[in-house]
């Protein structure tokens, strides 16, 4: 084998242009949406039109001529497909034999047309009635403890069947709502509130247009949420500088063209977006902003003497702040070769990075899953925060605190009621608009329904969307535990693996997606999605559903709820299916100084802005005061390092949004084909005696003992551009290396983004 290094694979050419138009022609020519696609991408993210479901990217009160991008444009399409999945497909294939195709080739079966009820005895899912099948829930739901069902959302859901879902599971007599933040951004909503006082973001759309430095931290822009690069795009070319910190070298965040921009996309240079590019290792992101924080701190003190203006905001600092002497003691005990280690970056990228941040008057941190997915990821949102508090940064324009969401309305399903928390439900309003007294203790987050799961403890799951038994760790115990449940209920549009692994009685009830009409008693309804920025903005389908069997999930929650629970007058859900409006009035009346008047502002241009205490400088903290974080570890892994262990992150690729897989193209990376693959750094490769194309295992590496055997086989090794000790593959085929017990410590997140290995080759 040769002492040569391979070449790292990369895709030579920026985010966006020519390269996002193909990919969308390629999307149409699969998915044969029609030409009445093209008229929803054009009212896609516009006012009084439909709001896309892929990312929760804001949507602007002067929307550009396109306002979608390319992977929501393939969710899009995707949606609209005239592929359909009937019950005839079901006749000729029994579950087991469907448990050997792809994710991707089960959805391209195309959208699911009836109900449907598995049947143990034929091994098959058949048609079923709506009546049969709310009859035949509600009569299981009856008979099960409460206590021992979970409802999970996807975060795809609007706000008023969110709403609606959160009061039936109390109603029913239980908190078991966790949902897709608790993969994700679970970390945000507890870390970030922790230290602020608020579970989201603290910027709006206009602070974009007013900052001078970003620092971007662990989020890919070009494949999750594209629409975000022309504000970046904005903003660097008017001078703010972008420092980037992310183990890989996304393209996003290198050179973009902008497909809307004609002398761009023809005579014209892509943009370089970042300032300065930091690849840190895994969990490095601690220890690299305590060096940047190191950095602000010298050139501070050299301001001071010098009697030039100062760098910290010592007024904010004394009138907003708390916990920093205990950090300065922490920061000043750690030494330079520490943070090196840690970070797996220089002290000169530290300090330069450092004095990008002094010469900014406002300064943003936005940040993706690349800091809340470690065991440690409430300590990095701290550190990120530490470094804004510094300068006075959160609160004011042009600067603050901003974490990009996944999916297109997860953040607002926490806003309107589903969250296992009792202390952050309207328990109150409850009592006072709906006569509901609600459960007193706390339900389950994701990782504690696992828990229960293997415990054999949960019997029941209802599934509003989503893919869960992909989505989580621990695939192998978790699926051999999921079909011991007594029930299991998915609302759905296409079939996925997870509809495959059938509880003793399982249901498959097929929903409507965004951009189809939702004709009520009272006509074409509207729904209402949150954005990243905590603005609601108002959606409407038009194009015709893909089967007249198909209902809402509006209407599936009401459905299922009506045959569950009676004896209370005041839950009207057969009103509430036939006219949304009338849930909208009620989470107003829920929320009065957030959603008064619902329904008219929500339709407005650029929608309305639901608040943030924070954005004010008002601290919903213990203390009253946005608070320091003093770290206990300079790096957000669990598990550190040891002679042949490797620190592996999961991604999505281009093709790619949550387990929804769309195609095989990682066009960003580079990469085309075969998504079971370990990308390396080549000279660990070398180190490793790996070439290119050899066949692989990763076995998870904790160091504890008496761990069951975690691997994952069949791996190709491609070299790429990765700090030393990293791999890196595709979620959710990794999964299974991932223990349920590798999470955040604070908001249990599973900690994917650092997830120990050892790799061996396989003859």
């Amino acid at each position: 084998m040769s002492d040569k290094a391979p070449e790292a694979k990369e895709y030579d050419r920026p985010a966006g242009g020519w390269g996002s138009v193909k990919s969308l022609i390629k999307s149409e020519l699969r998915d044969r949406a029609g030409p009445g696609a093209l008229e929803t991408l054009r009212r896609q993210n516009k006012p009084g039109g439909y709001m896309c479901s892929s990312c929760a990217w804001v949507k602007p009160p002067t929307p550009h001529t396109f306002e979608f991008c390319e992977n929501g444009a393939k969710a899009t399409l995707w949606d609209l497909t005239s592929a359909r999945c009937t019950p005839e497909f079901f006749a000729n294939h029994t579950v087991t034999e469907l448990r050997e195709w792809s994710g991707y080739e089960l959805e391209m079966e195309g959208r699911l047309t009836h109900p449907l009820r598995y049947d143990p005895e034929t091994d098959k899912y058949v048609e079923a009635s709506w009546d049969e099948a709310f009859a035949a829930i509600g009569a299981k739901l009856k008979a099960l403890d409460p206590k021992s069902v979970t409802f999970y959302a996807s975060g795809k859901a609007a706000l008023e069947p969110s709403y609606l879902y959160a009061i039936f599971a109390r109603a029913y007599g239980h908190n078991n709502l966790p949902d897709s933040s608790n993969m994700c951004h679970e970390t945000t909503s507890v870390g970030l509130k922790k230290v602020i006082g608020s579970p989201v973001g603290t910027c709006t759309l206009e602070d974009l247009e007013h900052c001078d430095a970003i620092f971007y931290l662990g989020q890919n822009p070009g494949t999750n949420s594209p629409r975000i690069l022309r504000p970046l795009q904005e903003a660097v070319q008017r001078g703010c500088k972008i420092v980037v910190f992310n183990p890989l070298r996304e393209k996003g965040l290198v050179e973009f063209v902008d497909p809307q921009h004609p002398v761009q996309m023809t005579v014209g240079k892509p943009t370089k977006m970042h300032h300065q590019y930091l690849q840190v290792r895994p969990g490095g992101d601690i220890a690299a902003l305590m060096g940047v924080i190191k950095r602000v701190l010298e050139r501070d003190a050299e301001a001071e003497a010098k009697g030039r203006e100062r760098i910290l905001d010592e007024a904010f600092i004394d009138q907003h702040t708390t916990g920093l002497d205990e950090f300065l003691a922490t920061l000043k005990d750690t030494s330079w070769p520490e943070l090196e280690r840690a970070s797996g970056v220089t002290r000169a990228e530290m300090e330069a990075a450092g004095d990008v941040y002094c010469n900014a008057k406002n300064v943003i941190g936005i940040y993706g899953m690349g800091l809340t997915q470690h065991v440690h990821g409430a300590q990095g949102i701290g550190m990120l925060v530490n470094l804004l508090l510094l300068g006075g940064n959160i609160g004011r324009q042009g600067a603050g605190c901003s974490p990009i969401r996944g999916h297109s309305n997860v953040q607002g399903q926490r806003t309107v009621g589903i969250t296992e928390k009792v202390k952050l439900a309207p328990v109150e309003k409850y009592r006072e608009l709906l006569d509901l007294e609600t459960p007193e203790e706390d339900g389950h987050t994701t990782v504690e329904f696992l828990e229960a799961l293997l415990a054999g403890e949960n019997k029941g799951y209802i599934g509003l969307g989503g893919n869960l038994a992909m989505a989580v760790p621990d695939h192998a115990a978790v699926h051999e535990a999921w079909q011991r449940m007594e029930l299991t209920v998915h609302v759905a549009t296409k079939l996925n693996r997870t509809h495959l692994i059938p509880g003793k009685e399982s249901w498959l009830l097929p929903c409507l997606v965004r951009a189809e009409e939702d004709l009520r008693a009272t006509g074409n309804q509207w729904v209402s999605i949150e954005d990243s920025f905590s603005h609601i903005h108002g959606s409407m389908g038009k194009r015709n559903p893909a089967s007249e069997h198909l209902l809402s999930e509006t209407a599936i929650v009401a459905g299922i709820a009506a045959a569950t629970i009676s004896g209370n007058p005041k839950l009207r859900w057969r009103e509430w299916a036939d006219d949304y409006s009338l849930i909208r009035d009620l989470i107003a009346r829920t929320w009065p100084d957030q959603f008064h008047d619902m329904s008219a502002r929500m339709i407005q241009p650029g929608g309305f802005y639901r608040g943030n205490p924070a954005h004010e400088r008002i601290w919903k903290t213990e203390s009253g005061k946005a608070e320091f974080t003093d770290p206990t570890v300079l790096n957000a892994c669990g598990v550190g390092d040891a002679q042949g262990r490797y620190h592996l992150v999961t991604l999505r690729s281009n093709d790619q949004f949550n387990t929804t897989i769309y195609g095989h193209s990682d066009r960003l990376r580079g990469l085309e084909g075969d998504r079971m693959i370990v990308l390396m750094r080549p000279e660990d490769m070398v180190a490793a005696n790996l070439a290119e194309g050899d066949r692989v295992s990763l076995i998870t590496d904790t160091g504890r003992d008496a761990e069951p055997t975690r691997a994952v086989e069949g791996l190709t090794v491609v070299p790429y551009d990765l700090p030393t000790g990293t791999l890196a593959g595709y979620f959710p085929e990794l999964n299974p290396l991932v223990p349920l017990w590798y999470h955040d410590q604070l908001s249990k997140t599973p900690a994917s983004k650092g997830v120990p290995v050892r790799i061996e080759k396989t003859a």
